[in-house]
């Protein structure tokens, strides 16, 4: 089953939530959809057409939220699922300072990396191996990385995205979306679930 992008009343996003909930608010007039997902769901007695993006009705003031959780979603996302290193396709998590030599686990010290370039460069500085990245790591800002660091993407969620930030990262969204055999998209990677957003609580 496809998942939905909320916007609030301003149309800045607040989170993804599962169709029966978006299909709750519209029928409670707390949301109108925006964009259909192209699922039709039947009951016995009538049908109807999934949404993809809703707007809620009403204004909600949402909670200071605070830096984008650092998740292995989340990073791969930022660096395109890349290894920063050689440009492979990432498979692991890397500190560029060692955590044996006092690198923290933060946004501006970890990078997505590929299994060789991570087992070369093992605990070592890379200046001790020559290498260099062509930017150096920072955290993701903007409100559309709530939505991106879930890994769940649908590229028709893009104009509602992009003016809220990592604008680079919504190519992605055309060239690596997986589908499951209803062709909806679902969640990237095999990582532990993550936060998908504002709480209900707060989207109804």
């Amino acid at each position: 089953m496809p998942h939905v992008l909320v916007l609030n009343a301003s149309y800045e996003p607040l989170g993804v939530v599962s169709t029966r909930r978006a299909l709750i608010l519209v029928l409670n007039h707390k949301a109108v959809s925006l964009e259909d997902s192209g699922v039709t769901l039947h009951s016995a007695t009538s049908a109807v057409t999934a949404p993809s993006v809703v707007r809620l009705t009403r204004f909600v003031r949402v909670p200071f939220r605070g830096p984008v959780p650092l998740t292995r979603r989340a990073l791969f996302a930022r660096d395109h699922g890349r290894c920063v290193y050689c440009g492979a396709a990432a498979t692991s998590v890397d500190h560029v300072i060692p955590r044996s030599r006092g690198g923290q686990h933060r946004w501006d010290n970890v990078v997505a990396a590929c299994r060789r370039c991570n087992h070369m460069k093992a605990d070592r500085h890379l200046t001790e191996l020559g290498w260099r990245m062509k930017r150096p790591p920072a955290p993701p800002s903007g409100l559309a990385w709530r939505i991106i660091g879930t890994g769940i993407k649908d590229p028709r969620w893009r104009p509602y995205l992009e003016p809220y930030g990592g604008t680079d990262q919504f190519r992605d969204f055309e060239h690596h979306v997986h589908t499951d055999h209803a062709g909806a998209p679902v969640p990237l990677g095999r990582s532990r679930p993550v936060h998908r957003g504002e709480p209900e609580s707060v989207i109804a």
